[in-house]
């Protein structure tokens, strides 16, 4: 168990910046710089506007309070409580206090089992600054606030709005598992707390574990949090882009989502009630094996534990637990205890629920048990096959010799009396389970005949389907009466190509059709047309078995049936590659590749592959199969790619790329969409072809080169040769020359204004020199700024000189 590290960050007067201002007014020994910039950047604080001059008691007790969590994961937990304390040391308005904990650990271990929104309203929290800049570690436990079951039970019970919890609970569940965000706004933050609470008691502990929130944002749209809080006089507003990103329950106005998807779990869990949640919590952990992440993993483990404690299941809640029981290893012992719970409290389970208890069963030990629920399942089972019983469950095996011949006897009296193909082959499908042995001669007459009924047959419902691909895979003798068929009905009837897309037949493979070449190939046809990704394979399969080199025009298209077909890049560079080098090629393979190097590209997957089947066409021997137009794509493509890798400077690289082809082309064009400005602001730029090339750009490109460049200055911590070359080209543009819509001139001024401001003398002055052979004026104000802002940096080394007593000891003497 760790002790967990304190911050307090205010505007103060002392701290540890050596400044007033808003700072870090004190900290324990361990505090890290991470630690630090964690915390302030989740510290800030708005109060609503009406309170902004709050500064009685009274009034700073209206203000919303944040207490705010982020687990971390390995980076450890930080907690801190944000109140608004109205004025700073200089009497204005809008300071506030944040006392933060920190734990490299677990929460929950570290701070004595407590969850971190039972930190509400603790007595550990502060809003004093303190007298030195150095405070204690605190130890578990932590003093807990007034949170807790019983407490959320009575907000509950209180709430108009209380019907809510089932659909807010969801939407939690699903923040967790899509790393989304609940926005919950009620009158109060005292509120919005108890929601948070009751919440987390609700979710299965190593979720609530996880669960990041805070219990007042201003503008809860700026936080990615699980659970984030606003009251009304904030600042809730929400766009469309906020939709799929937030869901919001407004308890204030009445507004709530109008469809939340509601797991079984959440309302078992609610009816379970927060008054015992927790003791269900702790039964579960015996019914769990730790992998259990979504609402579905969980739903089981809970189920059965709250039915071991004696809460009625529902039907959802018994499916989920019989599904779970068949992999749940881990119960031992315990899952047929599981079992034979659900077998006496439900009697209506059917068939398949009852065979998943008896197998439960004999995995846990019960024998007597297992015994019970075999018979009961092996008499439902005969007799719902004898009376044609739909959807019934499938024969068990008939061991005993002389039943077997009973048996026997009467499934082909049956089958001879059978109507419909159906009939039949759910008949022998009985054979096949309940393990009969008919004659041979006889069993294969009577596939043969089903199998020349089912290809005469049209609308085959699903059922019928499923049955008969069943009967193929469990049953030699019917799988070479389908292919014995489909071969007299191929030789019988011309025009039957397309026999193998249609059922049954397609249910067959190549090994059922042994040494008939002429199948194979209408076979395989149909093949490409169920499962795209072989086609190429199959082409080339096609090509051996007529002994061919080229694929022709008819064979193309058979295979790639769609309206407009085209490869892939991804199978036109597999078809070059496989293609016989040096050998003539029909016109059609010509004509395929120009459409596959045409295609549009889509994005730089896309991109990457289009590349490499480029690359692969200009081998000599496959270069020849290609028109003259796709060979001019080909390179011009390629001559881009290397230009982008091999340029040196970027207004030339933008040059390079000013060719009609670019309009022309998909794949030249994806180029420049994807990969001309990335490779640009890696270049260095010439200032004197930029400022007055830039016009020639085109829109998009100008538009996106000019915000990357601002971006960049604006973010960059160093102003590197590259970027400042950039940066003096921008605000070197001669307007005139370089024809820039206001739009872009607005973005250049954006920038000079950015730089003047934030940036340091040293990178001023370099601006200043670069910028001087093309716009003196500018260079000069650059020059300026440089220097006021060295004189200001001078100023305040002076002011901290005097204000240091000469008999004190300086900082690194302390």
């Amino acid at each position: 168990m760790r002790g967990f590290q304190q911050l307090y960050y205010t505007s103060c007067e002392h701290g540890l910046s050596g400044s007033s201002g808003f700072q870090f007014n004190a900290v324990s020994e361990r505090v890290s710089a991470e630690t630090r910039h964690r915390v302030e950047s989740l510290a800030g604080y708005e109060p609503p506007r009406s309170l902004v001059e709050s500064d009685t008691p009274e009034l700073l007790a209206r203000c919303p309070v944040n207490l705010c969590h982020t687990p971390g994961g390995q980076g450890g937990a930080t907690t801190l409580c944000v109140r608004y304390v109205g004025r700073d040391s200089a009497r204005r308005f809008g300071n506030y206090f944040a006392h933060a904990l920190y734990t490299e650990g677990e929460f929950a271990s570290d701070s004595g089992g407590l969850l971190a929104i039972e930190l509400w309203d603790s007595p550990a929290w502060t809003t004093q600054v303190a007298d030195t800049t150095e405070l204690p570690e605190l130890s578990a436990p932590l003093p807990r606030g007034p949170l807790s079951a019983r407490s959320a039970r009575a907000f509950l019970r209180a709430h108009p709005h209380a019907e809510q919890l089932p659909a807010l609970l969801a939407a939690v569940f699903a923040a967790l598992a899509e790393d989304g965000s609940v926005v919950v706004i009620d009158d109060t933050t005292d509120r919005i707390a108890h929601w948070f609470a009751t919440v987390c008691y609700f979710l299965p502990p190593p979720l609530a574990s996880a669960l990041s929130f805070a219990t007042y944002l201003f503008r809860p749209t700026r936080g990615r949090l699980h659970l984030i809080g606003t009251v009304p006089g904030a600042h809730p507003e929400f766009g469309p882009d906020d939709e799929e990103s937030y869901t919001v329950f407004d308890f204030s106005a009445g507004r709530f989502p109008e469809v939340v998807p509601t797991h079984h779990l959440v309302r078992l869990l609610t009816r379970i009630g927060v008054g015992s949640i927790r003791s269900v919590w702790s039964w579960t952990a015996e019914y769990t094996h730790g992998q259990e992440r979504t609402p579905g993993d969980w739903h089981a483990p809970v189920a059965a534990a709250a039915a071991a404690g004696g809460t009625e299941l529902t039907g959802p809640d018994v499916r989920a637990v019989i599904d779970w029981l068949s992999g749940a290893d881990h119960l031992g012992p315990r899952r047929a205890v599981v079992a034979a719970d659900l077998h006496h409290k439900h009697r209506d389970l059917d068939d398949d629920q009852l065979a998943a208890l008896s197998a439960a069963a004999k995995a846990g030990g019960d024998t007597a048990l297992h015994h019970e629920l075999e018979s009961k399942l092996h008499q439902s089972r005969i007799r719902a096959y004898a009376t044609g019983v739909a959807n019934a469950p499938g024969p068990v095996p008939i061991t005993h010799p002389a039943e077997r011949e009973r048996a026997t006897a009467l499934w082909q009296r049956l089958f001879g009396e059978a109507v419909h193909s159906r009939q039949r082959v759910r008949l022998l499908l009985w054979a096949v389970g309940a393990r009969l042995a008919p004659a041979p001669e006889l069993l294969a007459a009577r596939c043969l005949d089903l199998a020349h009924a089912l290809l005469g047959s049209s609308g085959a419902g699903p059922e019928l389907r499923e049955e008969v691909a069943r009967l193929v895979h469990t049953l030699p003798a019917f799988r070479a009466g389908l292919a014995m068929a489909v071969q007299e009905v191929l030789e019988e009837r011309g025009g039957q190509e397309q026999l193998f897309a249609q059922f049954p037949a397609k249910l067959l493979n190549e090994r059922d059709l042994g040494e008939r070449p002429r199948l194979l190939e209408h076979y395989w046809r149909a093949q490409a047309e169920r499962e795209p990704t072989r086609t190429v394979d199959l082409l080339f399969r096609i090509l051996a078995v007529r002994g061919q080199a080229s694929p022709d025009a008819e064979l193309l298209r058979g295979l790639w049936r769609q309206p407009s077909p085209a490869w892939t890049y991804e199978e036109a560079t597999g078809i070059a590659r496989r293609l016989p080098p040096g050998e003539p090629m029909d016109e059609a393979v010509g004509e395929w590749f120009d459409r596959a190097v045409k295609q549009e590209v889509g994005d730089e997957v896309e991109l990457r592959a289009c590349l490499v089947l480029c690359d692969t066409l200009t081998a000599p021997s496959r270069y020849a199969w290609l028109r003259a137009v796709t060979q001019e794509c080909v390179r011009t493509t390629l001559s881009l790619d290397a230009a982008l890798r091999e340029a040196t400077e970027a207004t030339a690289l933008a040059r390079t790329f000013r060719i009609p082809q670019i309009g022309a082309w998909a794949a030249p064009r994806a180029l420049k969409r994807y990969r001309l400005l990335p490779a640009m602001l890696r270049l260095p730029a010439d200032p004197a072809r930029l400022r007055t090339e830039i016009g020639q750009f085109g829109f998009h490109l100008t538009d996106g080169y000019l915000r990357a460049v601002h971006r960049a200055a604006a973010t960059s911590d160093r102003i590197d040769e590259v970027l400042l070359s950039h940066v003096a080209g921008v605000l070197a543009v001669d307007g005139v020359r370089a024809g820039l819509p206001q739009a872009h001139l607005e973005i250049v001024q954006t920038l000079h204004q950015r730089i003047a401001h934030h940036w340091g003398p040293a990178d001023l002055d370099r601006l200043s020199r670069a910028l001087r052979p093309y716009d003196t004026r500018r260079a000069d104000e650059y020059q300026q700024y440089a220097e006021h802002r060295l004189g200001r940096v001078k100023k305040w080394g002076r002011k901290l000189t005097q204000r240091r007593p000469s008999d004190d000891p300086r900082p690194e003497e302390g």
